[in-house]
């Protein structure tokens, strides 16, 4: 069975331990919370927790703000980048079914 700490989803870090790894202020991590850039998972006392993928998008998130891009600009970015992805999964899933369909003819 595997560990929580192996699953990159697993909520294990604070916004303290964040900041360390990554250099980054807490209250920018707060931040980008409040805006709904990064939504980390909260614990049963309302405290952010962060998983490791998370984080990997925490540090996306700090370089393209450290390149002078707003934080409405980087939501709309990433929101656009999960559009992109949900729309390939959907054709890969088309064209599964048409392959499918295809030999069973």
């Amino acid at each position: 069975m595997p560990m929580a700490f192996d699953d990159e989803f697993a909520p294990l870090y604070t916004v303290g331990q964040v900041a360390g790894m990554l250099g980054v202020q807490a209250p920018f991590l707060r931040r980008i919370d409040v805006e709904d850039v990064v939504r980390p998972a909260r614990s049963d006392g309302g405290q952010r927790r962060y998983s490791r993928a998370d984080i990997a998008l925490v540090q996306r998130v700090s370089d393209m703000a450290g390149e002078g891009m707003t934080l409405a600009g980087i939501r709309r970015i990433l929101e656009l980048e999960a559009e992109v992805a949900d729309l390939q999964r959907q054709l890969a899933d088309a064209q599964r079914r048409g392959n499918a369909k295809g030999r069973s003819s």
